[in-house]
Parts: C-alpha cells; sequence; structure tokens
C-alpha cells in the first residue's frame, strides 16, 4: 500500500461555469420584467383607457365625455398623447347636444416632471376642427358652469396652443345675440413665443348684424397677468363700428388695460340697444379715444374713455365720458367741449331732427324724421319722449361750446349741465350767448310718471336787437339791449304736449334804442313819410321803449300789454299765440306821433302758423281811407282829398308805450 502523499503541484479538477443570469438573479428578474413592460406597451391598447378617463371626467364635471375615436400614445422624455373624435356634452337645458367637440387633441408634456412631482409641462398643445359653443340659458346662467369640483393642486402648464380651423359660438336668446366666430392660428413671430391668433366671424348682436375680425397674440399669453396682450380688433354691429387697438393686462379679469378706441356710427341713439348707454338721437359720428377700466368693487366697473375727439354731425366733440355699471342703475358721467358746434345736431335732445339739404350731415332715419315733420308743417317737435330711456340710467354731463352755427338765432357759446336721477331730468345751467347777451335757464322734466311734467325758469339780458333780426333788411341796423323773463310749466311726452298745455308767464322788454325811420313808417302805412325817405335817405330815430306781457294758459299766450314806441309811431297790440295749435292771431295797432299830410294807417294782423306767418294790414280800412280821399276830391277841390289821410298826431308828453 503506498502511503505516499500526492504532490501540492498537481492541478485540481474543473468546476462547472455558472451563467450570468445565475450569478445575477434580481438584475435578470427586473430586466425580464422591463422588457415584458416595453413589449406591452408597444402591443398595449392604449383605447382601454378611453372609459376611464370618461368616467373620471363625468364625475369632477358633471357632464358626459366622449372619445369616439382613438387615444394614443407615443412614450418618450416628451410624450405625446393623442386622441381623436372628442365630444363634450352641454349642460341639460340647452338643445344642442354638444357645448365642445374637437376632431383632434394632441398634447405633448414633459414625462419624467409629471411622474415624480406631478408637474405638467405641456410645451404644445394642437386642436383640430375644435367647436366650442357657449350659451346663456333661460335663468340667465351660463353653460360653462360646470359641477362644483375641488380645483386645489398644481394646474398644467400650457406653453404654445395651435387652433386649426377653429369654431367658436356664443348665443344668448333672451336678448337676441347670436355670435360664430372661426379660430386659426398663425405662424409664431420668434421660436419662443406662441402662435398669434385669427378670428373673424359674424352673426347679430342684441338683434343688430354684428361682424368680427382681427388679430391677437396667443391665446395662452393670457395666463400671464404682468405681461401685456397685444390685440387689434375690428367690430361692427348694425351701423356701428369701433376698432379697438393696444394692449390688455389680465384680460380674462379685464383689469387693466390701454386701448385706443375708435368709434363710429350713424346714430349714438344706437349704443342704448347695444350697451344700455342712454343717448339722444344724433346725426352720424366719428370718435376716437383711449379707453380704460377701473374696477370698483367685485361687482362694480367704471369704462372710461378718455381724451377722445372726433364729430357728431357738423359739430366738433372732444372730452370724456366714464360709463359705471354695477348698481341699480348704470352712471354717465361726461364733460364735453367743441370749437364749432351746429345746434341742429343737438335736435334730437328736443325729440327733433337736424335740418336736410346741401351741406347738412344726417342720416336716413333722422333725414326721414325732419321731412315727416316739414310736411306737418309744425314748429314743434311732436314725437315722444323715450321715458324708459329716461329712467334706465342716471347721469352728470357738461357740454361747453365756444362758437355756435344756427339757422336763424345768433347764437354765440353754450354752457350746459345736465343731470338726470332715476327719471328726474335738470338741465342747470342752460346758459346760451346770444347777440352780445345772456339767455340763462333752468329746466326741470319728471319722466318717473307716465305722463311727463316740465318746468322752466328763462331769463334773458342784454340782447342786441340788431342782431336778433338778421334778416329784417330794415331791422339788423336796430340799436337797443332786450331783456325778459319765462316762468312755465307744462305736462306731456313731447316738446309739443308740453307747450300745448303750458301755464305761467312770459314778459319781455327793452329801454331807449334806435331803429329805422323807414321801418316804422312802412309800418304806419304813412306815404308821405316812405316818399320823403326814398327821395333823401333813412336815418335811425329814437326807441322810447318796447315791452310784452303775456299771461299763459292752457298753451295759450295772451298779452297783458303789448307795445313798440319810437318818436314817429306807438304800436300797441292785442290777441293771443297758441302754442297748442301753434297759431298766431295779434293785431297790431299804430298810432302816428307826427303829422303827417298822407296816412293810410290801420292795423297790422300777425296771423298764421309758426311756420308761415303772415303780416298784413287791414285792407278793408285802407280801402275805405283811400275811397274817402278819392271822393273828397271828387266833390270839391283835390286837396281836400288828403283830408282823409291826413294824421295830426298825438300831442303831450306820456310814460313810455301810452298815446298822447
Amino acid at each position: 500500500m503506498d502511503n505516499t502523499a500526492p504532490s501540492s503541484d498537481a492541478p485540481e479538477p474543473a468546476r462547472p461555469q455558472r451563467s450570468w443570469v445565475r450569478r445575477h438573479p434580481l438584475w435578470t428578474v427586473f430586466g425580464v420584467l422591463l422588457a415584458g413592460i416595453i413589449i406591452l406597451i408597444l402591443l398595449w391598447d392604449w383605447n382601454w383607457f378611453k372609459r376611464p378617463i370618461e368616467r373620471y371626467v363625468h364625475a369632477k364635471t358633471g357632464r358626459e365625455l366622449h372619445i369616439d375615436g382613438n387615444l394614443g400614445v407615443h412614450l418618450g422624455r416628451l410624450t405625446t398623447v393623442t386622441a381623436d373624435g372628442l365630444r363634450f356634452a352641454n349642460a341639460a337645458w340647452s338643445k344642442t347636444p354638444q357645448m365642445a367637440k374637437a376632431d383632434r387633441l394632441q398634447a405633448s408634456f414633459e414625462l419624467w416632471p409629471a411622474i415624480f412631482s406631478r408637474d405638467f409641462r405641456i410645451p404644445d398643445l394642437r386642436l383640430v376642427h375644435p367647436d366650442l359653443l357657449l350659451e346663456v340659458g333661460p335663468g340667465g346662467s351660463g353653460n360653462w358652469i360646470l359641477k362644483q369640483s375641488d380645483a386645489r393642486g398644481m394646474q398644467p402648464e400650457f406653453r404654445r396652443l395651435w387652433i386649426d380651423g377653429g369654431r367658436l359660438r356664443y348665443v344668448n336668446a333672451k336678448v337676441r345675440t347670436d355670435i360664430d366666430i372661426g379660430v386659426q392660428t398663425g405662424t409664431p413671430r420668434n421660436p419662443k413665443s406662441g402662435p398669434p391668433i385669427d378670428v373673424k366671424g359674424s352673426g347679430h348682436w342684441k338683434g343688430n348684424v354684428f361682424t368680427l375680425n382681427g388679430h391677437g397674440e396667443s391665446p395662452l399669453d393670457l395666463r400671464d397677468r404682468d405681461r401685456p396682450y397685444q390685440i387689434d380688433v375690428h367690430a361692427a354691429a348694425g351701423p356701428t363700428k369701433a376698432h379697438a387697438r393696444g394692449t390688455l393686462l389680465d384680460p380674462l379679469r379685464m383689469r387693466d388695460f390701454n386701448l385706443q378706441l375708435a368709434l363710429s356710427g350713424s346714430n349714438l341713439d344706437d349704443l342704448y340697444r347695444l350697451l344700455g348707454i342712454a343717448l339722444p338721437p344724433t346725426p352720424p359720428y366719428s370718435l376716437d379715444g383711449r379707453l380704460t377700466r377701473v374696477i370698483n368693487s367685485p361687482t362694480s366697473s367704471t369704462w372710461k374713455y378718455d381724451r377722445f375727439s372726433g364729430r357728431v354731425g357738423d359739430s366738433n366733440l372732444s372730452g370724456y365720458a366714464h360709463f359705471t355699471t354695477g348698481h341699480q342703475r348704470p352712471y354717465l358721467k361726461a364733460d364735453l367741449r367743441s370749437t364749432r358746434l351746429d345746434l341742429d345736431d343737438l335736435a334730437g335732445f328736443i325729440g327733433g331732427a337736424p335740418a336736410r339739404g346741401r351741406g347738412e350731415t344726417t342720416n336716413p332715419e333722422l333725414a326721414a324724421k325732419s321731412a315727416q315733420q316739414q310736411a306737418k308743417g309744425k314748429l314743434l317737435p311732436s314725437d315722444p319722449f323715450n321715458a324708459t330711456k329716461l329712467r334706465s340710467m342716471d347721469a352728470d354731463v357738461r357740454l361747453r361750446a365756444t362758437r355756435i352755427n344756427t339757422r336763424t338765432l345768433p347764437v354765440d357759446d353754450m354752457d350746459a349741465a345736465l343731470s338726470l336721477k332715476a327719471g328726474l331730468l335738470t338741465l342747470h345751467p342752460l346758459d346760451f350767448g346770444v347777440a352780445d347777451g345772456r339767455i340763462r335757464s333752468n329746466i326741470r322734466m319728471d319722466a318717473r310718471n307716465a305722463v311727463l311734467h316740465s318746468q322752466a325758469e328763462i331769463h334773458a339780458s342784454g340782447l342786441t336787437l340788431g342782431k336778433l333780426l338778421p334778416k329784417v333788411k330794415l331791422g339788423n341796423t336796430a340799436i337797443g339791449k332786450v331783456g325778459g323773463n319765462a316762468d312755465i310749466a307744462g305736462n306731456g311726452n313731447s316738446i309739443a304736449a308740453i307747450l300745448g298745455s303750458a301755464d305761467g308767464n312770459i314778459d319781455l322788454g327793452m329801454g331807449a334804442g334806435q331803429i329805422s325811420k323807414l321801418a316804422m313808417a312802412l309800418a304806419g302805412l304813412d306815404l308821405a313819410r316812405i316818399l320823403k325817405i326814398k327821395l333823401t335817405h333813412d336815418q335811425q330815430i329814437p326807441i322810447r321803449c318796447a315791452f310784452g306781457d303775456f299771461a299763459v294758459s292752457n298753451g295759450v299766450a295772451t298779452p297783458r300789454a303789448l307795445a313798440f314806441d319810437t318818436t314817429d309811431l306807438l304800436m300797441t297790440g292785442t290777441g293771443r299765440v297758441d302754442m297748442k295749435n301753434e297759431q298766431l292771431d295779434l293785431t297790431i295797432r299804430t298810432k302816428p306821433r307826427r303829422f303827417s299830410p298822407l296816412s293810410l294807417h290801420a292795423p297790422l294782423y300777425v296771423r298764421g302758423s309758426f311756420t308761415h306767418a303772415s303780416v298784413r294790414p287791414d285792407y278793408k280800412q285802407v280801402g275805405l281811407r283811400a275811397l274817402a280821399a278819392a271822393a273828397l276830391g271828387a266833390l270839391t277841390a283835390p286837396a281836400a282829398a288828403l283830408v282823409a289821410t291826413t294824421n295830426l298826431g298825438s300831442k303831450g308828453t306820456a310814460y313810455c308805450g301810452a298815446a298822447r
């Protein structure tokens, strides 16, 4: 037996080699699972998630969401999700089933921030043929008001929005408004900015045909409350047009903006139907100014239209207008200036219309109204005031004009302060510079009842007589100052009705002055003096005084005293002025103050309507005097004919206006 130990240098038998899988079992399991997940993801039908998503949206909003097409996901650092055929249900009260729909929605988001920090960063959101309907229901609530849900937590951050063939509709049947707007994004100005948006649409705004087209920055820029948002938009509702350009800051809340707003149209009265701003009818206008907004409280705002200028009819206009909403009635505060005011542009304030014809600016509606008034042969406007408008808004408006154009009266300037409170309108003061003097008025119109009650206190002083008679050839050289007072009140819903029912007092008067001698000779039918003046020359004679004192009852003004007294002729008057029927019926009696060998003096009759008045002598009395002169001349010497036409004049002295 060999007990010899084996040598240490002999080779050891070989051990079997273990695989990498057996050496790294955990990594192997992870790799197999990862490969399975990848294969599962690659082969997974993402449409399986459609129903869970639809149920989740329904639970959060109370509305059904349907994904009729495919739901696809392309995984990666920037993961893209696409969904085709989306439909989002409308409110239950709506007759239109869907509030929103789109052929395709594609959103890309950064995967790792979304998984590990729930930070959803969406660089691109693309919508293909989206269609959104915003609708106001019968109760005044909008279909965009959804079920209350917990909105806390991280909100998605959208960076760029792309819209291909979008459509936005707004419907409010109660106010006859339906607008359909096409929306399309353009090419970004630089890679870091969102694509700009172009809008174009049409429809009806409060029953008026409406159009809109404009350009703005990316809608996603609206989310930046500290970065101005640029817009340039044109809109039109009927004949009213607006052009807004400038910047908005936090436009979703309209917190602040700097817009230049050009506003034009055929009639400022249209703004009542469009915006609830009660203004009188006017000729066409065009204004341009700065529009801003001040938030007074959560429910009240003031819209400010500052530093505007432009034209209304044939007048220029500038100033500011502030419109406050959110109270029982909206409130307008305005300060307006004009360096050239055509007075008939303000005719709408009293129910009238501006003149037609060459050089006059008007619109078809007011032109027809003017023609109708002329056809009636009436001077006083009979169209009723809109009492509903007067009760719908409060206002404090001041209008100052430094130059005024009129067809008749020589009006120099104007200062008017209008106040409107709950249907009570006052003009205090209403101040005109007329013929070198002043006419100051306080007007009160109460529209709180069905029939308006109006009062007027008018004071005139220092009016130059000659300038009050610019179209009277022999009157425009007259010298003297005229003044007077009127205190009247009436009931009715138009100027014609108010004056036709008026009660009160009117008085006019003037002191010493001068007037054409020929004018007085013509008034007294003094043929001898007329002939003498024609053969020589006319001259001014003293006016001793003139006065008129009228009692007004139920629209009829009756003179208590009426006289025009000169050194050559005294004229006194009787009769009536019927404002209800717009008729004049005055008799002016003349009495020469000097000897005249050939005078056919007879009463003068002022008769006719306010628009077609006539002045004529009593032809019967003139004829009798002429006939008497002819008879005396035939029966006696010709000189005896002068007896019938001779007036010896009056003697002595008397107070002004009394016969001597």
